[in-house]
C-alpha cells in the first residue's frame, strides 16, 4: 500500500490561538528561545497500489482542507524511510 500525507495549516496571515496558547506556555517550561508556534493537522491516505497524488490533492482541495483559510502540502511516505522520534 502506498501511504500519502496531507499536512494542514492555517495560512500565514490568519491567527492561530492554538499556537499561540503554546508558545505562551512554553516559557513556563523554560523554554525561552521559541518565538512562535503554529498548529496544524496532518491527515494519512492509503492508496491500494501506486499513490495517486492527483486524486489525494483533490481530497485535500475539496474535503480536508478549508483553501480560504489554510493551506496544504502532499507528500508520498514511504514506510522504510519513515522514522519514529
Amino acid at each position: 500500500m502506498a501511504r500519502v500525507v496531507v499536512d494542514v495549516m492555517l495560512k500565514p496571515e490568519i491567527l492561530d490561538p492554538q499556537g499561540q496558547a503554546v508558545a505562551n506556555a512554553l516559557p513556563r517550561l523554560g523554554v525561552n528561545d521559541v518565538s512562535s508556534v503554529r498548529i496544524g493537522r496532518r491527515i494519512e491516505i492509503e492508496f491500494v497500489g501506486e499513490p495517486d497524488l492527483d486524486r489525494a490533492r483533490e481530497i485535500a482541495d475539496k474535503l480536508l482542507a478549508n483553501p480560504v483559510i489554510e493551506d496544504f502540502a502532499i507528500h508520498v511516505v514511504d514506510d522504510a524511510a519513515a522514522e519514529v522520534v
